[in-house]
């Protein structure tokens, strides 16, 4: 792919001036899968650090957007924002019209098994398990029969082009099999959105080319997908592309 050094864009947005009463127009729009409205995220300290500073940030059903920042932007924070692993210091994040604040951590959990799918750069196999076993583990939780969960995965490794992978453990796999199974994984129970965070930071630039392709061919089935990365020039290759920097959204290619 030939990726590129990335230069931040210099035109920042202002914190946000939208409300949540701005929320409801919005949510007409039946396509719109994750919202984020005046999100804040802040550590402590003297004083406190800002990770988000008032973030306003639509997805829509089947997109495929990269959200691209250098290290300290805010983009690995938001991403745990996004998909309710953390909670925001302020604003509302909303799930397919739900907002996320008014949910305990209980519901939170049950709500990511269900409709939010993850893939890290760090693969997280379980090392004694097979392709279609560490697929399967999507659904464990969710009350759905151990015939029903492996027939899903065995479907989905077909998918994903691993048809003939189906009974290999992690170490017999090759870096970019590997990301495919974790890929699969996260399809399991068709989520409502997939989170991506720099899947191809392990990978060689001919292994990352084929899972960005396969990515594409994913969001040309109807997969809505956000990943998250520092490399600009792959940011480049999806049709919409969120630039942050210092915990604002410093431009969004969508917009223009």
């Amino acid at each position: 792919m030939g990726y590129l050094s990335w230069q931040p864009g210099i035109n920042f947005s202002r914190r946000s001036t939208r409300t949540v009463s701005d929320h409801s127009v919005i949510q007409e729009e039946k396509s719109v899968v994750l919202e984020l409205l005046g999100v804040e995220k802040s550590y402590p300290g003297n004083p406190p650090v800002g990770a988000l500073r008032g973030i306003d940030l639509l997805v829509r059903k089947g997109e495929l957007l990269a959200l691209v920042g250098t290290s300290g932007s805010g983009k690995s924070t938001m991403l745990n924002v996004m998909g309710a692993l953390d909670r925001p210091t302020a604003g509302n994040v909303f799930i397919e019209g739900q907002d996320l604040s008014n949910l305990s951590d209980r519901q939170l959990s049950s709500l990511r098994g269900r409709r939010i799918g993850f893939i890290f750069q760090q693969f997280h196999l379980i090392a004694g398990m097979s392709a279609v076993e560490n697929v399967s583990t999507g659904l464990l939780y969710q009350g759905i029969s151990r015939s029903r969960r492996n027939s899903d995965a065995i479907a989905l490794l077909h998918r994903v082009g691993l048809g003939d992978r189906l009974g290999h453990l992690p170490h017999q796999l090759s870096g970019g099999e590997q990301q495919r199974v974790a890929i699969a994984r996260a399809l399991m129970g068709e989520p409502a959105i997939i989170l991506a965070d720099e899947l191809t930071g392990n990978l060689d630039s001919k292994t990352s080319e084929e899972i960005i392709e396969l990515l594409h061919q994913l969001n040309g089935d109807g997969s809505t997908i956000v990943v998250v990365t520092h490399d600009g020039a792959l940011a480049r290759s999806f049709p919409g592309m969120v630039t942050l920097l210092d915990g604002l959204v410093a431009n969004d290619s969508r917009a223009a």
